[in-house]
């Protein structure tokens, strides 16, 4: 059975859905203020390889990813670049989303922006303020952390360490990772001169970050999420907040299982837009690299541990691919029209791939299975019917995969 580790508690689960007929997951999505890198793409792969293995395995799943399109870093990008936001962020939404397809990643079903969701936003903003949960304060909305009873479960965080006196923080984000201690912003109000704005119910202004999500994931799903996926960075000043925002006006949990990935780093250094050393896939195509090659690497670790990215590691890893893609061809070569799924090495090669992805989605410990059984193989003595079976169970896989063929 799938075997996930739950940040909600800290420990591998085994993975019980909460509507068996169809998996709901929410994936965290991309701020489209700029482009997204391959550090950005290497969470939305291993999210990639959670739909498509749990589709693999029987379930049927639907999975929403959001758009964060308006908040202080878009408003900040489109001034300095004298456009308007729906300009900006329209143009990196487009071209993420070619980048998907490029390295062949499930569209998901629901795509929803900010920009599109100010509604829904609105609607819990007064929900909030009613329950006393969210207040006014010099024309912005905020949340009281201290109102939700569980603040702080996800990340485990230590609420002893609270100050006294009331903090509001109010911009969208803050550098680094560490926590903001005080009630964090739900609504920025309008102020004279500000270039974005939308006209609502409770009046000018604009929903904040934390707000967002929400808004969005009520617009699609209305019941607990299976599960609900991002990076590990957002655990700080996001997750929580998201949490404790859904589950205010909601009488039931916001998710079951919550996944994160772990940063992919540069020569050492973690990839960021902050540090200005981001790598695009375009860069690495450059290098030689086609789009299967760079999602390889991107998924070769288990999504929990950091990995590192380096010309050197790059090539190691994309040798490995070769390699058995080179094994492959010469079984095609063999390959008869009846496949016999029974075989020996069928069984071996399907029981190494169950293994290793039911524990907690390890690719690479189930990639080198493959490769390893693969490498054993002795090509010129196989029969036809057990070469089209090893093709017929490896590309079964490689649904689940997408690198090999």
């Amino acid at each position: 059975m799938l075997k996930l580790f739950n940040t909600l508690g800290k420990r591998i689960e085994t993975f019980h859905p909460v509507n068996k007929k169809v998996i709901n997951i929410f994936t965290c999505g991309p701020s489209v203020y700029q482009r997204a890198h391959i550090g950005n793409f290497r969470t939305f792969l291993f999210e990639d390889i959670l739909v498509r293995y749990l589709e693999y395995s029987g379930y049927r799943t639907k999975r929403g990813m959001n758009f964060t399109d308006i908040e202080d870093k878009s408003i900040i990008e489109a001034e300095k670049r004298k456009t308007t936001v729906t300009h900006l962020t329209g143009k990196n939404i487009r071209e993420f989303i070619q980048e998907m397809k490029a390295l062949r990643m499930k569209i998901p079903d629901y795509l929803p922006k900010a920009s599109e969701s100010i509604q829904e936003a609105v609607e819990i903003i007064e929900s909030l303020l009613k329950r006393g949960t969210a207040y006014w304060h010099k024309g912005n909305v905020y949340f009281d952390p201290l109102k939700f009873p569980e603040f702080g479960k996800l990340y485990g965080l230590d609420m002893s360490g609270w100050p006294s006196k009331r903090k509001r923080f109010h911009k969208d984000t803050y550098p680094g990772i560490q926590w903001n201690m005080g009630d964090f912003i739900l609504w920025h109000g309008y102020i004279k001169g500000k270039s974005y704005y939308c006209d609502t119910r409770i009046g000018k202004g604009r929903p904040s970050w934390n707000i967002q999500d929400p808004g969005m994931i009520s617009k699609h799903f209305n019941e607990t999420l299976s599960v609900y996926c991002g990076g590990i960075d957002n655990l700080f000043r996001h997750h929580d907040y998201t949490k404790a925002v859904l589950e205010s006006v909601r009488p039931y949990p916001m998710a079951k299982y919550w996944l994160h990935c772990q940063h992919l780093y540069m020569n050492g250094q973690k990839m960021s837009k902050s540090k200005g050393n981001l790598l695009h896939t375009d860069s690495l195509q450059r290098l030689g690299y086609t789009m299967a090659e760079i999602r390889f690497f991107l998924i070769y670790g288990h999504y929990r541990e950091r990995i590192n990215y380096s010309e050197k590691q790059m090539g190691m890893a994309i040798e490995k691919l070769r390699s058995v893609k080179t094994i492959i061809e010469k079984i095609k070569y063999k390959a008869g029209i009846k496949p016999d799924v029974k075989s020996k090495v069928v069984q071996s090669l399907i029981n190494i791939f169950s293994k290793n992805m039911d524990n907690d989605l390890n690719v690479k410990r189930a990639f080198d299975g493959l490769y390893t059984i693969l490498s054993s193989v002795h090509v010129d003595t196989l029969k036809s019917a057990e070469a089209a079976g090893i093709i017929t169970i490896l590309m079964k896989i490689d649904e689940v995969f997408k690198v090999i063929f």
